[in-house]
């Protein structure tokens, strides 16, 4: 058994990064960082049939309950100010994001990435005691915006579902070949599509491939406060 009370001290090693520990500075990038996208976004004209950019960082929180219970969908409101969607493939629009329906008791919450940890605190006290989850999974998603007058037939081109039947106010979860995307869209000018981070680099790839025969465009996204997606930047 060992003695604490004569164990050998730190190796030099560790107590070296021990004094580095306030050096330490972590943080965010974008999945899609190494294709230089901020670099290459420029104004959107007519040059080009297919835009697109990334909407870096946001925060995307999965929530599960009972949408049928009284007490859930008040804790809900208390943090947001909101129902719940209920209807399938439909979302509702909050002050910093969007709660995405994706199952009868599953919601996707995007929004704005410096609100992800508040709205968690506040999610985990106003469900206390309730039957619910509420998991942080920003570092797993990234979102892309798509646009141009083209942007339907460019997902025709990666996606088995009927895209040009979805309509303003819907998002519904499909597959791009091997990887699995949410489509959201809130206008007809273009759509939002979330897909797992871990799948980036090959969605990107993907949608830039089937874009070429149209000319795509790396879009200036820009934040609109009447928007409720962009916004979020």
């Amino acid at each position: 058994m060992l003695d604490l009370t004569t164990a050998p001290s730190a190796p030099a090693q560790s107590r070296k990064a021990d004094a580095n520990d306030s050096a330490f500075a972590p943080y965010v990038q974008s999945p899609l960082h190494p294709f230089g996208l901020a670099a290459r976004a420029r104004r959107q004209d007519d040059s080009c049939a297919v835009w697109m950019n990334e909407m870096p960082t946001l925060g995307y929180i999965v929530l599960r309950g009972d949408s049928a219970s009284p007490a859930f969908q008040r804790a809900i409101t208390q943090v947001f100010g909101i129902t719940l969607p209920t209807a399938p493939g439909t979302f509702v629009p909050f002050t910093n994001g969007l709660a995405l329906w994706q199952t009868p008791d599953e919601w996707l919450l995007v929004c704005a990435g410096p609100v992800r940890c508040a709205y968690q605190v506040e999610l985990d006290v106003a469900l206390a005691g309730l039957h619910a989850q509420v998991v942080d999974n920003s570092g797993g998603l990234t979102m892309v915006y798509i646009s141009g007058r083209e942007h339907i037939t460019l997902l025709r081109h990666v996606s088995v579902y009927d895209v040009e039947s979805i309509r303003a106010g819907q998002v519904v979860n499909t597959v791009s070949t091997k990887a699995a995307m949410t489509v959201c869209r809130h206008d007809d000018h273009g759509l939002f599509v979330i897909f797992r981070r871990s799948f980036s680099d090959y969605i990107w790839r993907l949608l830039e491939t089937a874009a070429r025969p149209y000319g795509l465009g790396i879009s200036e996204l820009q934040f609109r406060t009447s928007h409720p997606v962009l916004r979020l930047l």
